[in-house]
């Protein structure tokens, strides 16, 4: 083994999702993206190594591919994968990705979403509006033509909802007029 080191076979065929993603992190951020998350699953004797970054202006195949190929060089380079077989895969979050980090409701303006607001730690029921800003302190939305402010301890997980037809590019009033 690399370096002396010696594992059980049940450890060895385990690999620390914490260990991987610092191993990685730097590379990523350098790649102008975020680490949402690492995980290691087994399949027989290999495992699958599931790597979710996510950027401001989403990540194109090409990027992927390429964060891949820089990912592969640093992990075989560090061992945190130890002596089994793996496969990497690099992807974006879905459109099901809870949001709960200021960079997810800042990735969602112009979406619509559903989720649990409370008010003095007592939750005061669902809304479903359209994400008009976020910053690190709070998310705007439009519900019902309303432009509410929310700080993010008021909110649960938020949830994009799926729209056919619509656009988020245009503004809501333009999409209306035709324009």
């Amino acid at each position: 083994m690399p370096g002396g080191a010696h594992h059980s076979s049940a450890e060895a065929g385990r690999a620390d999702e914490g260990r991987i993603a610092n191993a990685i992190q730097k590379v990523v951020h350098a790649s102008g993206m975020d680490l949402e998350s690492v995980r290691v699953t087994a399949a027989g004797r290999r495992r699958l190594l599931r790597v979710v970054v996510d950027s401001d202006h989403g990540v194109s195949l090409d990027a992927a591919a390429a964060l891949s190929r820089e990912l592969s060089l640093v992990l075989d380079d560090s061992g945190v994968m130890g002596d089994y077989p793996y496969t990497l895969e690099v992807s974006s979050p879905g459109v099901d990705r809870p949001l709960t980090q200021p960079r997810h409701w800042r990735r969602a303006a112009g979406r619509l979403v559903k989720v649990k607001v409370a008010d003095g730690g007592q939750a005061t029921g669902a809304l479903t509006g359209r994400v008009l800003s976020a910053d690190e302190a709070e998310v705007v939305i439009d519900v019902d033509g309303a432009r509410q402010h929310f700080a993010y301890s008021r909110l649960g997980p938020g949830a994009i909802q799926i729209e056919f037809g619509h656009l988020p590019e245009q503004p809501e009033q333009e999409a209306r007029d035709g324009h």
